[in-house]
């Protein structure tokens, strides 16, 4: 089934109101948010009120109804100023509202949808201090109560984004002790974070991503009701969880090239601005190329993001193409800042200048959804069972 999303006329004159917003609003805001490490209140506010952290959720349920290529559109605008703006509504209109739709009752999409529409902001724990990809060593457990009614989850979740400031989180959990089929031992549950016995570590301390903040989250004997149980059904987590990356490893490649494109168009108006040997060093061929090749990519990132969504939106499998498209945009974005850094010259080694920050923020680009390397022998899976497929060896 064709997702066809907002009117293409309104969603235009959506979009242009937006990227006057980053440019007018949000990046001259950069410099007081980074200093602070927070967002401001009111920006916040903005933002929630130009539907931002419902943009994916369905307009009967408070939405925008967006479908997978116009979300992605504007995650690459918004992603053209700081990475935080991005960040504190990613989860909901991502991974979140995708495990909601994909995987959710009827009864908990009627709940949790208008909630993350109106602002309410989720969190994603699948990550723990000892597995991230490797899901068999999940060490979250969630026992059915002794009471009778609803579950009780016990473990840690690592470097979680949003989790100091989020009001739902969406986490896994292992429901039974063994991996076999393969991980059906992990579970989805619903837990809203002010649930007694669920707490958040203090902020992590980052490289980069001033703003964005990520933290330990911990459960001590929670008990949530059956219905936090995600889809009423056991051992359905994990693919739950899978799906739901797939839509934010597109979300991240959209960020990573709207931020290579501002980091780009920062290069190319200090090559025009910074004179050596009496001319601006624009006109020398070395710069010219590494110009040459920063758009060149952030070209190719845009066309591969043009038809991952239509994909998705046509209703075809893209954990393939999701995957190769957050590889090649997050490797592409680090590619582009270490040539603006470059361009810049000694300046780009100093605080004072955009160009160190860029090369700082960028770095979690290749690491978050899924490394490179994962995803690289995710794709090569994928290649390997469609050719056993299609010539009948076994897979």
């Amino acid at each position: 089934m064709i997702h066809q999303g907002m009117d293409d006329d309104t969603f235009g004159q959506f979009l242009d109101q937006l990227q006057r917003y980053v440019r007018e609003r949000l990046i001259p805001a950069e410099k007081d948010m980074i200093a602070n490490d927070a967002i401001p209140a009111e920006i916040l506010t903005e933002m929630k009120d130009m539907g931002l952290f419902g943009l994916t959720v369905p307009e009967d349920f408070g939405g925008a109804g967006l479908n997978t290529m116009q979300y992605a559109q504007v995650v690459n605008t918004m992603a053209y100023a700081a990475p935080a703006y991005r960040s504190i509504f990613s989860i909901n209109v991502g991974m979140f509202n995708s495990a909601i739709k994909n995987g959710g009752t009827d009864a908990q999409k009627a709940e949790w949808w208008p909630r993350i529409a109106a602002g309410e902001i989720a969190c994603f724990g699948l990550t723990e201090p000892g597995s991230g990809s490797d899901s068999a060593a999940m060490a979250t457990t969630a026992r059915p109560d002794p009471s009778g009614n609803g579950w009780v989850l016990n473990g840690s979740k690592r470097y979680i984004t949003n989790a100091p400031h989020a009001d739902v989180a969406l986490i896994m959990a292992r429901t039974e002790k063994d991996a076999l089929p393969k991980n059906a031992h992990v579970s989805a549950f619903i837990v809203p974070m002010d649930t007694p016995g669920m707490s958040v570590g203090s902020p992590d301390r980052k490289m980069g991503q001033s703003a964005s903040h990520i933290a330990d989250v911990m459960m001590d004997d929670v008990h949530v009701p059956g219905d936090a149980l995600l889809g009423g059904e056991t051992g359905k987590g994990f693919r739950f969880a899978m799906q739901s990356l797939d839509n934010g490893r597109i979300s991240v490649g959209a960020a990573s090239a709207g931020y290579a494109r501002r980091a780009l168009d920062s290069a190319l108006r200090y090559a025009n601005e910074r004179k050596a040997f009496g001319e601006p060093i624009a006109n020398f061929q070395l710069i010219q190329q590494m110009l040459a090749e920063s758009e060149t990519e952030i070209y190719a990132a845009e066309c591969m993001m043009a038809d991952v969504t239509a994909r998705v939106d046509r209703g075809e499998p893209t954990i393939r193409q999701a995957a190769a498209f957050k590889v090649f945009a997050s490797e592409m974005c680090g590619r582009v800042v270490d040539r603006v850094v470059q361009i810049y010259g000694g300046a780009g080694y100093l605080a004072e200048y955009d160009a160190e920050r860029f090369y700082r923020d960028a770095r979690i680009y290749r690491i978050y959804e899924g490394t490179t390397q994962i995803l690289q022998l995710q794709i090569a899976k994928n290649m390997l069972r469609e050719y056993a497929a299609a010539n009948g060896a076994p897979s």
